[in-house]
């Protein structure tokens, strides 16, 4: 059974940053792509980030150049780094690892 858990979500101010961890534990195959989605109030989820086991990113426009994500020495932990956080980076943010595994969510909540 896969398991995904994510931890370092809270409230923040704006300008301010956090640092996501998801850990992946079971059968999960490899190489793999990892990555983060987010999903705020009464809006559908959408990708934030993805990185393959090579080191390969992608980014969504809107946090270029604020949101590294980045894997771990452990096998199968991703991390979010998040910087000059804004209040639409506010939502769910979900770990997963594609396709079809997904973490149980973590708040990000970016006061203004």
């Amino acid at each position: 059974q896969v398991q995904l858990v994510e931890s370092g979500g809270g409230l923040v101010q704006a300008g301010g940053s956090l640092r996501l961890s998801c850990a992946a534990s079971g059968s999960i195959f490899s190489p793999n792509v990892m990555g983060w989605y987010r999903q705020a109030p009464g809006k559908q989820r959408e990708l934030v980030a993805t990185i393959t086991s090579g080191g390969s990113t992608k980014c969504a426009d809107s946090v270029k150049g604020r949101f590294t994500i980045s894997r771990g020495n452990i096998k199968n932990t991703v991390y979010l780094q998040m910087n000059n956080l804004k209040p639409e980076d506010t939502g769910v943010y979900y770990c997963t690892v594609i396709p079809g595994y997904w973490g149980q969510g973590t708040q990000v909540t970016v006061s203004s």
